[in-house]
């Protein structure tokens, strides 16, 4: 659901299995302080080391990991795969120890070694507890295997932390699409490896003070938020390059609360509430304010689970798909019946949403069932508060030029936290090159509501300050490269599904397929026009 290019990680955890070693031969200190942004040992733990010519014969050895290959080129560098123990805050300010990688170019080459710029990543969303980037020796760490071939391997240092809640964190929950605790815990990481760079074994390595920030998908809105944060501050970025962000999170949510239900949502549904119920602790009184009776029952402490999310669904702890009830809900207003019949009619199903929804698909019916996650008098509430108080992306009652945030903050109390953590939020705008990367077709965090209205938010800037890639356009300009390769790709992918290896698929099974994996194929795209455009500074 949320992994991809899974073969390859099997392939490249078993050769750094067999032959790297792992263990670095510095005596390392443990600290006393928890500071934030301090490192709990230093100098870190080496997982891995792998030289250029095995990373390539590792991913060579395998049908998809030659297919990255052509996406990434060849291994420039061989990669020293570092474990970064530090401390930060949770989404309440409390402290709480987190990990990430931190992975080294190495190698004669002269982009190998000597002073190389940052890739400051943010992953997307993991159910996975035990979820730590850094073990490329892991066959499920697809992504950490994916920025190792994208960035590492051709001469940036890359450092990606897992997340508080998750590996080593004992923090009871992950603060999901908090904007202030992720952007920190970024910057604290950030913090921290550049402590730890210059006591590891690849020392020769050092840091040039190009400072690059990216992610995909929950790490596109977290690599927006931490560019944001750091300018804030002061601090220099030399580009950033979010990749299918939920970046304009109140107009996502809004047409999701309207019908446009996108896939996964079931998932992202409990990560949210809980995340925003330990950060401002107003979402809820009781879980059932929220959630239906069949899975309100211990749903703020389900994810992220050492439990698979295949399992945690199969043994009924929440649905698939059917995030709202199939039956249509009844909107009262007191004294006016014609808006109440405009927003019950919106509710129906098939939807009939105000809000232009990316993509068209027969997929938002898969929203709506029985039993349901979410609870009538919640998702009431929720457009409610939109009629009242319209985001700018809202054609509800009438979209406005550069689609701000609602002119006024919501009343309901998860649309105002989902107001907070809008990208909007503050009128920021990056004073560095930004390129946002996606596709129109992305059923799980759409185009229009996300890309397109940072796009339009920031029209105002400077030409060329802030660019769009979307994956699924005509191919044309400077990554025509990119998006040919990605349409390919899908067309191949296609094709296979139809076959009798993958699966004798009809033409609708097969096309269903492709929706699916949607969000998932972007993302090894997203990652090498981020190379392309960081390439540029």
């Amino acid at each position: 659901m949320f992994k991809l290019i899974k073969p390859l990680s099997a392939a490249f955890g078993a050769v750094l299995l067999a032959a790297c070693g792992g263990s670095s031969t510095n005596t390392s200190a443990l600290s006393t302080s928890t500071a934030h942004g301090t490192l709990s040992m230093n100098p870190p733990f080496r997982i891995a080391s792998l030289n250029a010519a095995d990373f390539q014969a590792n991913l060579a050895a395998s049908t998809s990991g030659a297919q990255l290959l052509e996406i990434t080129g060849n291994p420039t560098c061989g990669v020293d795969f570092y474990y970064l123990q530090f401390w930060t805050i949770g989404g309440a300010g409390e402290t709480t120890e987190s990990s990430g990688a931190l992975m080294v170019p190495t190698g004669a080459a002269p982009a190998c070694s000597g002073p190389r710029p940052i890739v400051l990543y943010g992953h997307a969303t993991e159910t996975n507890k035990t979820f730590n980037i850094a073990d490329i020796t892991n066959a499920s760490n697809t992504e950490g295997a994916l920025i190792a071939a994208m960035f590492a391997a051709q001469g940036y240092i890359v450092v990606a932390p897992n997340y508080a809640g998750y590996d080593i964190s004992t923090l009871g929950y992950h603060p999901f699409l908090n904007a202030e605790q992720q952007s920190g815990e970024m910057i604290d990481i950030l913090t921290a490896a550049r402590t730890a760079l210059p006591k590891t074994l690849s020392s020769a390595t050092s840091d040039n003070g190009k400072l690059f920030i990216s992610g995909y998908s929950e790490g596109g809105h977290v690599a927006m938020a931490t560019e944001r944060a750091l300018e804030l501050a002061g601090s220099t970025v030399t580009a950033a390059a979010p990749g299918s962000g939920p970046y304009a999170l109140e107009a996502l949510v809004d047409a999701v609360f309207f019908g446009a239900v996108n896939l996964d949502s079931t998932v992202f549904s409990p990560l949210l509430t809980t995340s925003y119920q330990e950060a401002y602790g107003n979402i809820y009184s009781a879980l059932t304010d929220v959630y239906s009776t069949t899975y309100a029952t211990g749903i703020n402490t389900l994810l992220p689970s050492l439990t698979p999310i295949d399992t945690i669904i199969s043994s009924g702890l929440l649905p698939e798909t059917a995030l709202f009830d199939s039956t249509t809900p009844v909107v009262d207003i007191p004294n006016d019946p014609t808006l109440s019949a405009e927003l019950t009619a919106a509710l129906g199903v098939p939807p009939t949403p105000f809000l232009p929804a990316s993509p068209d698909t027969p997929l938002f019916d898969l929203g709506f069932g029985s039993p349901y996650l979410i609870n009538n008098a919640f998702r009431v509430s929720y457009v409610l508060d939109v009629a009242s108080n319209p985001d700018g992306a809202d054609a509800f009652p009438a979209t406005k030029p550069g689609f701000p945030l609602a002119a006024a903050p919501p009343a309901q109390t998860f649309r105002l936290a989902l107001y907070k953590n809008d990208l909007r939020n503050g009128n920021w705008a990056p004073h560095a090159p930004t390129l946002m990367c996606g596709g129109d077709q992305d059923p799980t965090v759409y185009f229009a509501q996300n890309t397109q209205v940072m796009q339009a938010f920031w029209s105002a800037l400077p030409a060329g300050l802030v660019s769009v890639l979307d994956l699924s356009a005509a191919p044309s300009g400077p990554f025509a490269a990119v998006q040919t390769g990605f349409q390919t790709s899908q067309a191949q992918q296609f094709a296979f599904y139809q076959t009798a290896a993958g699966g004798g698929l009809s033409l609708a099974a097969a096309a269903e397929l492709i929706v699916q994996n949607y969000h998932t194929s972007e993302d090894p795209f997203c990652a090498v026009a981020a190379r392309a455009f960081f390439s540029q500074f």
